[in-house]
């Protein structure tokens, strides 16, 4: 059997391992995409001809809970969303896909946005707009705390203000539950924070901006030594298109990419680790969720938009015994 045949069936076995009673629970953005197609990026100063533009239900945090709930997982998201025509297109989004709204609130405020431009090769660039995001606060995530305790996984991200992060985080280190912080946008944070995340996502410029040194994919005991001396034992370091590198354990494990003809690469990362949450609620190693997260990614790939381009766990099923 070959690597990616494993692969394969490692997949099929994490993916039939979710939906048992186990739940994630998500605190942050939720925005919505405004996404123009082009030939190719513009450079500074530079005006490109692109496309229709189209309204797209994202955010990582929100992109994140759907694609747990989609594959099975009782999933909660704890954000806000402006009282306007983006917050209930955002807001059907999260109904559509089984996510438990209960900790969503509407504010007086624009819903967050992101200007999103697309190249012929499905590669993008992103301008996040927090809009109701930053009135995500500590006090509205005490208000959700049932919703935390009650889950196995916590998954945080860095669209969100800091203190609302933090809150997410205590309120879970103080429950039990394990917290997983994609460490997206880069943002500089406190080390008392990053003392309560338990698995770190990042790629590699974010490890790089984290260690405080440049980096090199291809050296597993520097990277791993980064890691340990920023004190982590469980993390997931995506390198895009080489697929990722698992630490836990204290060994490195690479997993990679399924090579599929990407269309659009907006979301592949938050489908990927909103992969993740699902099979560590799950009881699975990082290394099986990842073996996963890297189908489940594969498959967003293949569609524009990024929450528009997820797929439930009978398409993703299908892809894997088809692909």
């Amino acid at each position: 059997m070959t690597d990616i045949q494993n692969q394969k069936t490692t997949a099929r076995e994490v993916l039939a391992a979710l939906g048992h009673g186990e739940r994630v629970a998500v605190v942050g953005s939720i925005n919505a995409d405004l996404t123009v197609e082009t030939e190719q990026l513009p450079c500074p100063g530079e005006t490109v001809v692109g496309g229709p533009l189209e309204t797209l239900p994202g955010g990582k945090s929100a992109n994140q809970a759907v694609t747990c709930a989609l594959l099975g997982t009782a999933t909660s998201f704890i954000g806000a969303l402006g009282d306007d025509a983006h917050g209930d297109l955002l807001y059907q989004s999260l109904r559509r896909a089984g996510v438990d709204t209960a900790g969503v609130s509407r504010v007086n405020q624009p819903s967050g946005s992101t200007l999103i431009t697309v190249d012929s090769h499905g590669e993008n660039t992103i301008v996040y707009s927090a809009g109701a995001n930053a009135t995500l606060n500590a006090a509205s995530v005490a208000a959700q705390a049932e919703i935390i305790r009650g889950a196995q996984v916590l998954g945080l991200c860095l669209e969100s203000p800091l203190e609302a992060v933090a809150a997410a985080a205590t309120i879970a280190r103080e429950a039990g539950v394990t917290m997983a912080l994609n460490f997206s946008p880069i943002t500089k944070v406190p080390d008392s924070l990053l003392r309560l995340v338990d698995v770190l996502i990042v790629n590699e410029h974010e490890l790089a901006v984290l260690a405080g040194r440049p980096l090199d994919s291809g050296d597993a005991a520097g990277l791993r030594a980064a890691l340990s001396d920023l004190g982590f034992e469980r993390a997931v370091l995506t390198l895009g298109a080489d697929g990722a590198l698992v630490l836990e354990g204290g060994e490195f494990v690479s997993v990679p990419p399924f090579a599929v003809a990407a269309v659009d690469t907006t979301g592949c990362g938050d489908a990927f680790m909103g992969s993740l949450l699902a099979a560590v609620a799950a009881g699975e190693p990082l290394s099986r969720g990842a073996c996963l997260a890297s189908a489940v990614a594969g498959v967003a790939a293949l569609r524009k938009g990024a929450q528009a381009s997820y797929r439930n766990a009978r398409e993703v099923r299908a892809f894997l015994d088809f692909s």
